[in-house]
């Protein structure tokens, strides 16, 4: 396995908070947060519905917003050409990483996976028929499950490369260069990881999630956590359909930051960041667990780094971050 789940799944756990807790213990936290944060160079980001870290050349911001209200889901439905959206879409949340040197740009969001989603178009999973009444909106509807309700999707990720340039004082965003991901034999560090550093910002964003009908959950939802010398994130799908099936589709994705000692700073701009992405997807049927003797119960099964695993793994590929870049010298 290219990643335990020790080093992402339970960093929640070890968060430390940008503000104190309060009491001797929660200040004595706090002054060493923030003298962690000094002696790595890092400055916090703490905006309205946004918050991060510029660290070596990166900003990264996590963003969060509200469920989509009605008028909203009516847009995205027209967008993606379907009536058909998760029951909780967080429209306004994503986690955006930008390496402000070269212009590459990685950002998350639930719009570009629910476009994945959609292109992928996966049969609708087989329900018993005691689950498929739970999926009737109303009481004498015939169900008709004609589209994959799971919302299970393909989706890695978004990525590109932009020119930053001032025009009459503005900001503009324009594209400069390719971003592509090429097959490689170079892992996440994983020492890189276990090491005893400080965690100098973690969060955790949920782009969307259904309870199908109290049949299971689907849920996409994308971790970070950065750390003196790296960035490290956790993009997960998971699905459960209760009695029938479990799916688990993981992106991983680290990055080591550049020592100033390393390069020769005047060269330093034309540097692309080594950004490692780690795919792993795994998909069992609770038939299949209980013909190895495993349990059936779907209540054993709430965790999905539990989940993972008992389930057998369906594909596993490493890549690295290449950049054909346009920049203009």
């Amino acid at each position: 396995m290219a990643c335990e789940e020790q080093n992402c799944g339970s960093v929640a756990a070890e968060a430390i908070e940008h503000a104190p807790r309060g009491g001797d213990d929660g200040d004595d936290e706090h002054k060493m947060h923030q003298a962690a944060l000094k002696e790595a160079g890092a400055e916090i980001i703490n905006r309205p519905n946004s918050r991060g870290l510029r660290i070596a050349g990166w900003v990264i911001q996590a963003r969060k917003g509200a469920i989509l209200k009605m008028d909203a889901r009516e847009r995205w439905e027209k967008i993606l050409g379907t009536p058909h959206l998760p029951e909780m879409v967080f429209g306004d949340s994503s986690l955006e990483l930008v390496h402000e040197a070269s212009g590459i740009r990685i950002h998350f969001n639930a719009l570009d996976a629910l476009h994945g989603w959609r292109q992928e178009s996966l049969p609708p999973v087989e329900v018993p028929a005691a689950a498929k009444w739970k999926f009737r909106s109303k009481p004498n509807q015939e169900v008709i499950l004609d589209y994959d309700y799971t919302f299970t999707t393909p989706y890695r990720g978004s990525d590109e490369c932009l020119q930053v340039e001032e025009e009459e004082g503005e900001r503009k965003l324009t594209p400069n260069g390719v971003v592509e991901w090429v097959q490689s034999s170079e892992k996440i560090d994983m020492v890189a990881l276990q090491a005893r550093d400080p965690i100098l910002f973690y969060d955790e964003v949920v782009l969307y999630e259904d309870e199908l009908a109290d049949n299971g959950v689907a849920l996409l939802s994308v971790k970070v956590r950065i750390m003196p010398s790296c960035w490290y994130l956790l993009l997960r799908f998971w699905l459960r359909v209760d009695g029938v099936l479990m799916r688990l589709r993981d992106t991983r994705m680290f990055s080591r930051f550049r020592s100033v000692d390393d390069d020769d700073p005047s060269e330093k701009k034309k540097k692309t960041p080594v950004v490692i992405r780690e795919l792993c997807d795994k998909e069992d049927t609770f038939h299949a667990l209980a013909l190895r003797g495993l349990t059936s119960d779907p209540a054993m099964y709430s965790d999905p780094s539990v989940a993972g695993e008992k389930l057998q793994l369906h594909r596993q590929i490493c890549e690295k971050l290449r950049l054909i870049s346009n920049f203009k010298q």
